[in-house]
């Protein structure tokens, strides 16, 4: 038989409900009994106690809220009786140790990946169109339309697609549109995976930060191993100049291992000398970087990105800790995990600082969190405003509920190096980077540290994905599974019903990954098109 309630930590004076739960029936759970005073709906909170105005509410076994209206006990947890309190934490850390797991039976496993020259590997090959500057976007769009049809990427129409026709012609030796239609059908590119177009509304008009932020994470993506090259549109005049994209780019890659074209409409004159010399030259990179072939690589090559959105009460105790157990597993094996989201690790700032290999990092992740809460309260707003209505109607009714269960997907590894928005990720291990929780924000600022694969859970549903990282949908429930099929890759609420175990589940999910990373299976998100890039401007987005 299901259980029906969940008592995640002995210290907890709550239970979760699993299941819809009637006023009079009694449930049970560990050794202990609990009446119900009133209808709990299923992954929402009963308290295990009487409770009054004042006493707090522990959950994961830390404090996650205050009682402001008596609750019976056998009752359930409002935003009426509740509001968000969270413990204090400070930059002292106190070392913990937390039992890992034995990483040891995926040692020998491999994915097939596409190896760059800085030593990176990519689990896509793309090539990236991107503008420095707004005022490019709708020549990236015509780049998009040009080549995306022409090349066998896709459907559309305008007057530059005749020109890259023409350079297909070339190429296939051949002017028959027979075989110019053969070649496009079969993609005309075979090792190139896709063409992928950036658009944004930074590189001007804002502050001298946000172009310097929008080049970093622009060369991140440049630097990305799933990214072969790039074809960069500056209109020449912006802050974002094409200069510091390339100091940024050093940054990253002091070799400039990658082939990056830079085009100036300013400098180049009429958009048609502009647009014709770009897709000469992005055709011409586009057959060198054809060459790339899948070879073997081992799982020590993975960033993961841990992500959640569209959470609910059950994010916490199926989806996020079996993502937390990979990263884990992932961590042990060399590999790099990314947990970000700092507005919904409020909360369980004490224990990630303790978590922290040194010192140096503790403090770092001490005044970033600090930074950020400032930034919020100077505009009347504070991390406590983070749930969503529908975090709030499906249990997670305190930003420090819903941060206790999003951390879980960092699993139990110490913190090896702790980054601010938009640096990229080096270190192996556990890395904290500092991001909104804004779902789109977050993933695109991942991907710019270099995230090669994404796991996303969500217990709402979310079509969220990224252009040239793929993200796995990871479901917390069965029920949004099934309703929602289209978007979800895997099914984490075995976990809920008891039909699985986390471990079972982590290991189930490292199949997908190297199934995803290979390339021999592709993401709903990626089939849908959801190529979502939304860059922050480190502005209170929470």
């Amino acid at each position: 038989m299901a259980e029906t309630v969940l008592h995640i930590d002995p210290r907890d004076n709550v239970l979760v409900a699993l299941a819809p739960l009637s006023a009079g029936m009694e449930v049970e759970y560990g050794t202990g009994r609990c009446p119900v005073a009133q209808a709990i709906p299923a992954k929402h909170k009963l308290a295990l106690a009487d409770l009054a105005p004042g006493d707090l509410i522990r959950m994961y076994g830390m404090v996650v809220g205050e009682v402001t209206a008596a609750i019976p006990r056998g009752g359930l947890l409002t935003p009426r009786n509740v509001r968000h309190r969270a413990e204090e934490y400070t930059a002292t850390r106190r070392p913990v140790s937390f039992h890992l797991p034995d990483a040891a039976p995926w040692a020998g496993r491999t994915f097939m990946g596409y190896p760059r020259a800085d030593g990176q590997v990519g689990t896509r090959n793309y090539w990236l169109v991107l503008p420095l500057v707004f005022c490019e976007n709708r020549n990236v769009e015509r780049m998009k339309e040009a080549l995306e049809e022409e090349l066998g990427y896709g459907n559309a129409q305008n007057s530059y697609r005749q020109h890259v026709r023409a350079l297909v012609k070339q190429r296939t030796s051949g002017d028959g549109s027979a075989e110019v239609a053969a070649a496009r059908a079969e993609r005309v590119f075979a090792h190139v995976d896709g063409i992928r177009f950036l658009t944004h509304q930074g590189g001007c008009g804002g502050t001298r930060q946000d172009a310097q932020a929008l080049c970093g994470l622009l060369a991140g993506y440049i630097h990305h191993p799933n990214v072969a090259g790039a074809t960069v549109l500056s209109l020449g005049c912006q802050n974002a100049q094409a200069a510091m994209l390339v100091d940024e780019l050093r940054a990253r890659d002091p070799q400039m291992e990658k082939p990056v074209l830079v085009f100036d409409q300013q400098k180049s004159g009429r958009e048609a000398a502009l647009m014709t010399r770009a897709l000469d030259e992005t055709f011409a990179a586009l057959a060198e970087v054809n060459g790339a072939r899948r070879t073997t690589a081992p799982l020590a090559a993975l960033t993961v990105g841990l992500k959640c959105g569209g959470s609910d009460g059950f994010s916490g105790i199926s989806a996020n800790p079996a993502i937390g157990y990979l990263s884990d597993l992932l961590v042990g094996l060399g590999g790099k995990t990314l947990l970000s989201e700092f507005p919904e690790l409020h909360g369980v700032e004490q224990e990630l600082i303790n978590r922290c290999a040194t010192d140096a990092l503790a403090q770092r992740f001490y005044d970033l969190m600090q930074a950020y809460a400032a930034r919020a309260r100077a505009v009347q707003s504070g991390f406590e405003m983070n749930p969503s209505p529908g975090n709030i109607e499906d249990g997670l009714i305190t930003d420090a509920i819903k941060s206790a269960g999003a951390a879980r997907k960092g699993g139990v590894s110490p913190v090896r190096a702790v980054l601010d928005f938009p640096e990229y990720a080096t270190t192996p291990g556990l890395n904290l980077l500092c991001t909104p929780g804004n779902d789109v924000e977050c993933v695109t600022a991942q991907a710019g540290a270099g995230a090669n694969l994404v796991l996303f859970t969500t217990g709402l549903g979310t079509p969220t994905g990224n252009p040239i990282a793929p993200v796995v949908k990871i479901s917390t429930n069965s029920t949004l599974a099934e309703r929602m099929g289209d978007i979800i890759d895997f099914d984490a609420g075995g976990i809920v019903t008891g039909e699985t175990t986390i471990p079972e589940c982590a290991a189930q999910l490292i199949d997908l990954c190297i199934e995803v990373a290979s390339g021999e299976r592709h993401t709903k998100a990626e089939l849908l098109g959801q190529n979502d890039f939304i860059p922050w401007k480190r502005g209170v987005s929470l």
